[in-house]
């Protein structure tokens, strides 16, 4: 099998992946705006692993959420890709966020 082609396995794991987002975007539309900002309020800024509040920290030109409760580090969309393409950025990380 070349670099290039994707086991079957791999393209089963993307099908779901399009699968799930597609439903999760079929229960957003049919949620009332009011629902959706009363979810926002209860939610935003807020560690998904513990409940509590997440603070941005600047990391490599990008402000990422750390949970200093549970030491989780939360990535908004977009995020990973620029961090991702800086070398060395997972090492970095790993010293930046150490416990």
């Amino acid at each position: 099998m070349s670099s290039g082609t994707l086991s079957e396995q791999e393209k089963q794991q993307r099908e779901d992946l399009v699968r799930r987002r597609e439903a999760v975007q079929i229960r957003q539309s049919q949620i009332s705006t009011d629902e959706r900002e009363s979810q926002k309020r209860l939610h935003w800024m807020r560690c998904p692993k513990c409940g509590s509040e997440l603070a941005e920290v600047q990391f490599r030109n990008v402000k990422v959420d750390k949970c200093f409760a549970c030491n989780g580090v939360f990535l908004d969309d977009g995020e990973l890709e620029q961090l991702t393409g800086k070398p060395g950025w997972i090492e970095s990380m790993l010293r930046f966020f150490k416990s």
